[in-house]
């Protein structure tokens, strides 16, 4: 597909790679995105990665959206530059009872054992593609196709905060409690979003996860951990 330019209001120029959810778009979204932070072009406020397209905010003041696609659009064609730092996060989920109030559904739905659920959820390492609906919600694929289930028919007024989803291709963790109509699986006791850090949200976009499971024992203790300021999650940077 052509990449193509559009306007969001404006004040923001889109540039769509695709239109579909896909690794290899998602690459080319977070080379561009790296690219043009690194350039510091004149009148840019912020770029935001989605799964098939980057938004350029800008102020108009500034530049515009033409000078900006004049620019921009040269550097669709590189190859040499990386996309940038990301890092690999390990999180605790907790598979168990209330946590997991969909996992015996889930299990029954795709002819799977709840156990095997987990095996597939846990053994997969999953991308971070974007983040949106809340702050810090990460939308993370690929979820092996064995799980893949349509979002559920009746969804929830509220789901609690730390709440591990599936839906479609995809996993998600919930920030804060809100409605919902993902299958919950399980649920993690660490912060998704924390305006008092540095960088609020945990996770960006490119980075990757892997869940390991954890009882109930565990998952009060890290939260304690959590609520207390002295637990950190586990990340290692990756190579990309």
């Amino acid at each position: 597909m052509k990449v193509r330019f559009l306007s969001a209001g404006d004040r923001a120029l889109v540039v769509e790679f695709g239109d579909r959810v896909d690794r290899a778009l998602s690459e080319r979204v977070l080379r561009l995105d790296a690219i043009i932070r690194s350039n510091l072009f004149a009148g840019i406020v912020e770029t935001v990665p989605t799964f098939r397209s980057l938004a350029v905010y800008f102020d108009p003041l500034l530049t515009s959206r033409a000078e900006l696609q004049r620019a921009i659009g040269p550097l669709l064609g590189r190859r040499d530059h990386r996309r940038g730092a990301a890092s690999l996060w390990q999180v605790p989920v907790c598979y168990e009872g209330e946590f997991a109030p969909d996992l015996a559904e889930v299990a029954r739905l795709t002819g799977l054992t709840p156990d095997e659920v987990v095996a597939l959820h846990s053994g997969t390492r999953f991308h971070v593609y974007m983040l949106g609906f809340l702050p810090g919600f990460p939308y993370m694929g690929d979820l092996p196709a064995e799980l893949a289930l349509p979002r559920r028919a009746d969804p929830r007024l509220r789901v609690p905060a730390g709440s591990i989803s599936i839906a479609t291709s995809l996993t998600a963790i919930y920030p804060c409690e809100s409605p919902g109509g993902w299958h919950l699986i399980g649920a993690t006791p660490i912060r998704m979003f924390d305006p008092e850090r540095t960088e609020p949200a945990l996770f960006a976009p490119g980075d990757a996860v892997r869940f390991h499971a954890i009882d109930m024992a565990a998952f009060v203790s890290i939260r304690q951990a959590v609520e207390n300021r002295s637990y950190k999650v586990e990340s290692e940077p990756v190579a990309i």
